[in-house]
């Protein structure tokens, strides 16, 4: 991926200059980061690159329409459903495997999509120390469709606090000073002002809510919610006088009906090169022949929770409630990263956008993975160099 890029920033790289990249990240975000950074972003070509943009746009035709949203209501657990306008998401997270055809050309594959945000802000923040550090030059970026950093962070403060105050808008989540991602949270309050509440500190006064600063009760007008149900069911401790299900006089920004009707649920209906088959395992009239060549999905899990590899028959009848699982063609993630070290696998999730007042979603920036490990989750790569959370930079 851009050759001779990768070897300029090889022969650049060193533990030296690595352990800068994580101080200067821990200087900005006040904090060292709480999960592995990577050594090095990902180079991206022009074709590739226009794939994901492609796969990108293709999907969202597809589940941006009134027929997917009326099926998706279906994805939504009755207990679980959040009253509020939620017609359309405000965001779209596409993960693609970097795979390779038989001539070495590339070509991505869905992985998994969500409706949810990512690691916005903290991407910002990593992608700038990144081009720092390497001194990359200026026909690589990020940021695709003409945005900039700066650009990307106007686009930031008002996506995220819309016409309200920073004051007045919430960034919900679970004990967000315990959570991995908390470097995200640090950096969303640094670019936009918007600050990290735990949703056992909301205070709800009929449909109105609020949150404590300094002994005073501040109004809240917009929720950028970043807590998960299934986490939240882990946790029911954590449930105050706000319990997300009631209705209740707030903006929502990432709507969380949309973390259910826009996820693994979504896959099936998808047609595309982009997009392995999947089906919904309830659906099935026969258990597929070839079982090593398929994997297991829970439908409503995050972080890769009980995702099953080496799938077998047994597994699947076994299934309490197959309704809520899936069966994916597997992909083959390729090694095509050059480190120093090894060869390393690639996941680039990109992030879709859709403002408030844009008829379009807007693909415009992305996070970047890299394994060395059977999977690419944390679990399977911590004894590794060369892996972890990155960005990728785009031919221009």
């Amino acid at each position: 991926m851009i050759a001779g890029l990768r070897a300029k920033v090889n022969a650049a790289f060193s533990q030296e200059l690595y352990v800068d990249l994580l101080a200067r990240l821990s200087q900005i975000l006040g904090e060292p980061v709480d999960f592995r950074v990577a050594e090095s972003p990902v180079f991206v070509e022009a074709s590739l690159r226009d794939q994901l943009v492609t796969a990108c746009n293709d999907i969202c035709a597809q589940l941006l329409t009134p027929a997917y949203y009326d099926a998706s209501t279906a994805a939504i657990p009755p207990h679980q459903f959040v009253p509020g306008n939620d017609a359309k998401p405000t965001v779209m997270i596409i993960d693609f495997a970097v795979c390779q055809q038989p001539d070495g050309s590339l070509y991505p594959q869905v992985i998994e999509l969500q409706g949810f945000p990512s690691l916005f802000c903290y991407q910002s923040v990593l992608g700038d120390q990144y081009s720092t550090i390497y001194d990359l030059p200026s026909n690589y970026s990020p940021y695709l469709n003409g945005y900039t950093q700066q650009r990307f962070v106007d686009l930031l403060q008002h996506w995220i606090k819309g016409k309200h105050k920073a004051e007045n808008v919430v960034l919900l989540e679970l004990e967000p000073e315990k959570q991995k991602t908390r470097a995200d949270f640090h950096a969303t309050e640094l670019l936009t002002g918007v600050r990290s509440v735990c949703l056992s500190q909301i205070k709800r006064r009929g449909k109105q809510l609020f949150y404590e600063n300094e002994g005073a009760l501040v109004p809240i007008y917009r929720l950028y919610n970043r807590v998960i149900f299934d986490e939240l069911e882990q946790r029911p401790e954590l449930i105050g006088e706000f319990d997300l299900t009631q209705e209740v006089a707030v903006e929502w920004v990432c709507h969380p009906n949309w973390y259910f009707r826009m996820s693994k649920y979504s896959l099936p209906f998808l047609k595309s090169p982009f997009v392995p088959e999947s089906h919904f395992v309830h659906q099935l009239t026969t258990i597929p022949s070839d079982l090593e060549n398929w994997v297991l999905k829970p439908l409503y899990s995050f972080a890769g929770a009980g995702v099953l590899v080496d799938v077998t028959a047994a597994d699947i009848t076994a299934l309490a409630h197959p309704e809520h699982y899936l069966l994916q063609r597997k992909v083959e993630y390729a090694a095509v990263l050059e480190s120093p070290e090894a060869p390393v696998k690639v996941e680039i999730r990109m992030m879709v956008f859709l403002p408030e007042g844009e008829k379009q979603p807007q693909v415009i920036t992305n996070l970047a993975r890299l394994s060395r490990g059977k999977l690419i989750g944390v679990r399977y790569n911590k004894d590794f160099n060369w892996v972890g959370g990155s960005s990728a930079f785009f031919e221009q």
